[in-house]
């Protein structure tokens, strides 16, 4: 009985992440089908206040997309791995392979606004197995 109860006491908690697991990847998605796309004001829609106050055009957002996130500006598969939270953030971590085949680990740091969830950052992670 007490097993059940903590069992089901551990899903209660669960769920609210599960929850926003769903919506959190289809935003990072729809972004990532926008860019392919090369629909940088629909790309541009899925970005925090905070990301468009820094950029303050969807040009010069994808401008720097582009050069910056080249996996991210066109990209082959698409892989959503873990949702996590971190010092009070929800990370999404995403696994990218680009158009020539190389894979990428990157975090996405989401936030939730009037306007459902959004991108507050982009973080790709260091290449496993590369240095000495």
């Amino acid at each position: 009985m007490r097993l059940y109860l903590s069992v089901a006491a551990f899903a209660a908690l669960a769920l609210p992440a599960a929850a926003q697991e769903a919506p959190i990847q289809q935003t990072i998605q729809q972004q990532l089908d926008a860019f392919n796309a090369q629909d940088v004001p629909k790309a541009w829609t899925y970005a925090s206040p905070n990301i468009k106050g820094i950029f303050g055009t969807p040009d010069q957002f994808g401008e720097m997309v582009e050069k910056l996130y080249p996996m991210v500006w066109q990209h082959g598969d698409v892989r959503m791995l873990e949702l996590r939270t971190v010092a009070g953030n929800l990370w999404q971590r995403v696994m990218i392979t680009d158009l020539g085949g190389r894979t990428y680990l990157l975090d996405y740091m989401m936030v939730e606004t009037k306007d459902g969830w959004q991108i507050n950052a982009v973080q790709l992670l260091p290449q496993q197995g590369v240095g000495a």
